[in-house]
């Protein structure tokens, strides 16, 4: 994300007659999607994906059930990344509310324009992540009605037709909220009892910070891909977009840790010391 607006704000989402549209649901439920990230996605095969495959094409390994043939198994079979992906929950909002429960299988003229607002609707919820949390951030007060006022607009795009979110500027709108979540930081980690570092955008792949104090930093945007942050206090850190890939968490203390998001977790290695926010679930491969 990047820090300031430099584009015009979006028009205002659709809302519902009765006011503005209610949040969606935020977890993935996979139950009652049609495995839109399976076929609308692509991927390239690497460490996290065991062979290429284009947007719009279903995977190798989706049944006729919309279920995984593999999904026990996923991590030994080489898609690491399916174990990562985190959907915010757009899937079934998709799939039952915008396309009102139509499958792209049984009617496959709207496989093109589901496909193309799956990932609008994914952004939107994403958004709408860091939205609700910003707003129960006593800290944020200052800045609450404004969230609610975009989280109010982002929740009338999610619930709009195919057709309105696949005009929507979303990078737009994307940059209007960053800036309000860029003064929420400000005012959260204000809190932090120790000095608060600015590794914003760093590169610290690899980087040995095991045991390190590292309440209320600003790490948006960092990578820390293989990097050492055991037994690390995360407390009140900005870790918005930073990269935790194969990140050691193990014994860190991520308790009010800021904007932290499951996929983020899922990318990461813990165990039953790694401490994390209410809200989130300890993925099923940590030790």
């Amino acid at each position: 994300m990047s820090d300031r607006a430099t584009t015009p704000a979006s028009p205002a989402g659709p809302a519902s007659p009765a006011g503005p549209a209610a949040t969606p649901d935020l977890h993935a439920d996979c139950a009652n999607c049609f495995a839109l990230c399976c076929v609308a996605l692509p991927f390239a095969k690497s460490s996290d994906f065991a062979v290429n495959k284009a947007a719009g094409t279903p995977c190798k390994n989706l049944q006729q059930d919309f279920r995984c043939g593999i999904h026990t198994q996923l991590r030994s079979k080489g898609f690491q990344g399916c174990t990562t992906f985190d959907c915010f929950g757009a899937g079934q909002q998709v799939s039952q509310v915008t396309f009102g429960g139509r499958d792209w299988r049984t009617h496959p003229g709207t496989a093109g324009r589901m496909f193309d607002v799956f990932p609008v609707m994914r952004q939107l919820h994403e958004l709408l992540f860091y939205l609700t949390e910003a707003l129960a951030r006593p800290a944020a007060r200052p800045v609450h009605r404004a969230l609610r006022q975009v989280l109010d607009e982002t929740s009338g795009w999610a619930a709009a037709d195919a057709e309105a979110l696949a005009g929507l500027d979303v990078g737009a709108l994307r940059q209007r909220i960053n800036t309000l979540l860029l003064e929420t930081s400000e005012l959260v980690r204000a809190k932090a009892p120790a000095r608060r570092k600015n590794h914003r955008g760093a590169d610290l792949m690899g980087a040995r910070l095991a045991g390190a104090d590292l309440r209320g930093a600003n790490l948006r945007g960092a990578y820390l891909i293989a990097a050492d942050l055991s037994r690390a206090d995360l407390r009140l850190a900005d870790l918005i977009g930073a990269d935790f890939r194969d990140t050691d968490l193990r014994g860190a203390d991520l308790r009010d840790a800021l904007f932290l998001t499951q996929a983020q977790l899922n990318a990461a290695r813990g165990d039953a010391r790694t401490q994390i926010p209410d809200g989130l679930t300890r993925p099923a491969h940590w030790s």
